[in-house]
């Protein structure tokens, strides 16, 4: 089977996001052929390069997101060849090609305008008119570049320009969309060529997407916007894995842009009706965890097409920590991750500090480094000082050197050489964060059998199930109390750290990750229709489709042996794919030829 996989500012680069999940599933699927769709995000990552990729990994198309419209290119072939897009550059709609624009841009950026942000559950009808409106418009400027080229150069026209104008000023826009001016809409027009940028790629021919069987997008928005025009244009069926939500991203991340209120009520309008449209058309969605299926159904999402799959973790890695492993003594706590105003570690000091008063000779082991962007550096000073303010160094007597009892450490040195001996440090590892997606550090700590204390948040409950103590986030008073809990009850730390790497075994591995996508994609095509080339020559070549000439079990086989003497002169000449047709369908040219002639 040839899965084309497609990233946005992830694998194959080597700092992406979901690296390591789409590497895993690469590598852990090896009778698959892989062709990947990568976006990237940044000038760094580029100059940082791709992982080393498998043997059965096809083609590499990459295309900058991050550059100017006319920068844009792309990396074809295992060699990273590079090509200018098939963009239309220097190129003018003639006068019927120009009407298909305006009307395909005004369809597009009336829904935008029109909405009013909420999830199509609450809008109703109007939802739903806007929902078609976008689809409409997306799929028309899709077609129009596709046939003609030159979108992008149509999109930060002056039409364009005045088209938002008319839209933000038309009756029953809201409020905020209705006050913005010209510096709004010129934004706005960026923003949007910027988002619609993918719809230029020239990704959508016989050898890119259309000759894939399944499109595989690793997340929502940019990324599945190339399988969304696939199956449009080729009817590849289109699956959606978020381990995140890429829309409550956007929602979080817009207070603190630099664009007026306008122009993020524009944006986040766009990308609600853009995930709208991705869950309507693609045939399964996979959630990483019900917190993130209750954000796809809100927003419109099948609930008869979504299956939740968790994440794949490597366990072999903390298999040699034992559930009496206390590196650093049953009344220590242990806090592993990103440092970061997210992971709320002034309230775990806090919660530190009512511990200490109930537990003396309770220690804190924080392990972890700043995040590379945003507040990580400042907040780490803020916490190490509060530290400071909150424990002063202690000393038994006054020949003693004053400890204290809060560490702030670092992964690799020779005392914690690795993440496993990072988790035996401590009796109980806690996660203290206002904001989580998918916990990652609590699954790690359930692999090493560690009994945990964490708040409320994301899918920590999904999680843990039963195996941990879970509080509410912003609330010291109540994590300390969970952790004394804990720390005066060994035989129940115990039971709970047992019953923790028991469900982690059974829900979170790496192998359960791959069961799960190997039938997924098998089903996958199982259920797609049969499908025509898309060129007029390539249909007149290969002659009708024939139901079920490529049963889905081909897909999988490996090395199938030499054609028999009965196969097809197609077969045996080479003009047909004979390492993809089952030894039992050799010879069925044939067989229909006979049966015509005995009718």
């Amino acid at each position: 089977m040839r899965i084309g996989l497609l990233t946005d500012g992830g694998y194959p680069y080597a700092n992406g996001e979901s690296r390591l999940w789409c590497d895993r599933l690469v590598r852990g699927l090896p009778q698959h052929e892989f062709d990947l769709f990568a976006l990237s995000r940044s000038a760094d990552q580029e100059r940082q390069g791709w992982v080393r990729l498998p043997d059965h990994v096809g083609h590499v198309r990459t295309a900058p997101m991050w550059t100017g419209a006319d920068d844009v290119r792309h990396a074809g072939g295992r060699r990273g060849l590079t090509g200018r897009l098939a963009t239309g550059l220097g190129r003018s709609y003639g006068r019927r090609d120009r009407r298909r624009f305006e009307e395909a841009v005004a369809a597009l950026v009336g829904a935008v305008c029109a909405g009013s942000g909420a999830g199509p559950e609450e809008g109703g009808g109007h939802a739903g008119t806007a929902s078609a409106l976008f689809a409409g418009g997306l799929h028309g400027l899709a077609e129009l570049a596709r046939e003609k080229g030159g979108l992008h150069t149509a999109l930060r026209s002056e039409t364009t320009v005045r088209t938002v104008e008319s839209a933000c000023r038309a009756p029953g826009t809201g409020r905020t969309v209705h006050s913005a001016t010209v510096p709004d809409y010129l934004a706005f027009t960026t923003e949007l060529e910027r988002a619609l940028r993918p719809l230029c790629l020239d990704w959508y021919d016989e050898d890119g997407l259309g000759a894939v069987d399944v499109c595989h997008a690793a997340s929502g928005g940019a990324a599945a916007l190339p399988g969304l025009l696939a199956k449009r244009f080729f009817g590849v069926p289109l699956l959606v894995t978020e381990h995140g939500v890429p829309l409550r991203s956007h929602y979080l991340a817009a207070p603190e842009a630099a664009s007026g209120a306008p122009v993020r009520a524009l944006l986040a309008n766009f990308h609600r009706l853009l995930a709208s449209e991705v869950y309507r058309e693609a045939a399964l969605i996979t959630p990483g965890n019900t917190h993130v299926r209750r954000w796809q159904e809100r927003f419109g999402a099948d609930r008869e097409r979504v299956r939740t799959v968790y994440p794949g973790m490597e366990a072999d890695r903390f298999r040699s920590v034992g559930e009496d492993d206390d590196g650093g003594g049953p009344g220590t706590l242990v806090w592993i991750g990103r440092i970061e105003p997210a992971k709320d570690l002034i309230a775990l000091l806090h919660a530190f500090a009512e511990v200490r008063r109930a537990e003396p000779d309770a220690r804190l082991r924080i392990f972890g480094a700043p995040a590379e962007e945003g507040e990580g550096d400042a907040y780490l000073t803020q916490c190490r000082a509060l530290a400071a303010q909150l424990f002063p160094d202690e000393a038994v007597d006054a020949h003693a050197v004053g400890d204290n009892p809060v560490t702030f450490e670092e992964i690799g040195g020779p005392e914690v050489p690795d993440l496993a001996e990072a988790y035996a440090a401590g009796g109980v590892v806690v996660l203290s964060s206002v904001v989580e997606g998918f916990p990652i550090s609590l699954v790690e700590a359930m692999f090493c059998a560690r009994a945990t204390v964490s708040t409320d948040v994301g899918a920590v409950v999904e999680v843990v199930g039963g195996t941990g103590l879970v509080v509410p986030p912003r609330n010291p008073r109540a994590l300390a109390d969970a952790c004394v809990t804990l720390l005066r009850d060994p035989e129940r730390r115990a039971r709970l750290g047992a019953a923790a790497r028991a469900r982690a075994l059974e829900l979170f591995t790496v192998e359960q990750n791959l069961d799960a996508f190997r039938d997924i994609y098998l089903d996958l095509v199982g259920r797609a229709p049969a499908r025509w080339p898309a060129s007029s020559e390539a249909r007149a070549k290969a002659g009708p489709p024939r139901p079920f000439a490529l049963p889905p079990e081909a897909h999988v086989l490996d090395a199938l042996p030499p054609p028999p003497v009965g196969a097809t002169a197609a077969v045996v000449a080479g003009t047909a794919p004979a390492s993809r047709v089952p030894s039992w369908a050799i010879g069925a040219d044939s067989a229909c030829a006979a049966g015509d002639g005995h009718a």
